[in-house]
């Protein structure tokens, strides 16, 4: 018996990331995944509240932007992390925002983990007129290349949905 439960935590801790399947949001829902995705919680879609992303190991990145005056304190789930819970192919994503502008994410970016879904601005949560309550963010103040017109266009902000692939 001890020898069949030791195999069984085995298996489950050999088990990926996302491989289990996720849990319906509690609260009210701010992201929705579609498309090429292997874990779903609400029809074909994967559907998040606040505390399903706070849950993810989410990281902090001190960076300046284009929109916001000095260095501002952005936390959030990495993308990459994100993808890997929804099983996300290794393909591009569409983002959407909540007034439907939509910009295509390589998974060059979000497979190498730089963008983060960031659901705090200096350790508080977001409004829609604070760019909120959903943005993509990279650290721009990290390197040179996240600071061009192309990646700037992809940091998203007001995010409220991403197809996987098309």
């Amino acid at each position: 018996m001890q020898l069949r439960l030791l195999l069984i935590a085995f298996a489950l801790f050999a088990l990926p990331l996302g491989a289990f399947p996720l849990e319906a949001p509690e609260g009210q829902p701010l992201l929705t995944v579609t498309g090429q995705i292997e874990q779903t919680n609400e029809g074909d879609a994967a559907v998040f509240d606040r505390a399903m992303l706070e849950a993810m190991d989410p990281v902090t990145y001190e960076t300046g932007t284009v929109w916001t005056e000095g260095v501002q304190r952005f936390t959030g789930v990495p993308l990459a992390r994100l993808m890997q819970e929804v099983g996300a192919a290794d393909v591009s994503i569409y983002a959407t925002a909540i007034n439907d502008y939509a910009v295509e994410i390589p998974a060059g970016d979000w497979s190498r983990g730089a963008p983060i879904v960031a659901f705090l601005t200096n350790d508080a949560p977001m409004s829609r007129r604070e760019k909120g309550p959903l943005w993509i963010i990279y650290p721009f103040d990290s390197k040179p290349e996240f600071q061009t017109e192309t990646i700037l266009s992809r940091s998203i902000w007001q995010l409220d949905r991403i197809v996987v692939g098309r």
